[in-house]
């Protein structure tokens, strides 16, 4: 108990009083918090330079696979025979050719998937997916 209250004031406290103890760590928490986005952009990176050729676009071919199971190349009907031939040519033409495939909501999975098998055995190794967000 706190001095004297039982008549024996020569005794020392047995219970550490954290009071002061609460206000320093309060004190250095809000310190913290007001200094932490000082801190933040203060840092300053010394980044390496690097010198780069501008990147070129690489040429990019429509191909739009419809519903009724038409394929358009280039705003073009092909024939689904037809299409590697061309494919490798354009390949020849171009070799870093990225082909955009679009195809109808409704078209079944089985004919896309045939579609992608037929442009990796023309050549073609970078396939872009067109698709239209919700």
């Amino acid at each position: 108990m706190a001095g004297g209250l039982l008549g024996d004031e020569d005794q020392p406290l047995s219970e550490m009083n954290v009071v002061p103890l609460v206000d320093v760590i309060l004190v250095l928490l809000v310190m913290f918090i007001i200094a932490a986005p000082i801190f933040a952009q203060a840092l300053n990176v010394d980044l390496p330079r690097a010198e780069a050729s501008p990147g070129v676009e690489p040429q990019v071919a429509h191909l739009v696979l419809y519903a009724d199971g038409k394929l358009m190349l280039e705003e073009r009907a092909v024939h689904r025979d037809a299409l590697p031939g061309l494919l490798s040519e354009r390949l020849r033409e171009e070799p870093q050719l990225v082909v955009r495939l679009g195809a109808d909501a409704s078209v079944p999975y089985q004919s896309v998937a045939e579609l992608v098998s037929v442009l990796q055995t023309s050549g073609v190794r970078r396939i872009a997916f067109a698709t239209r967000s919700p």
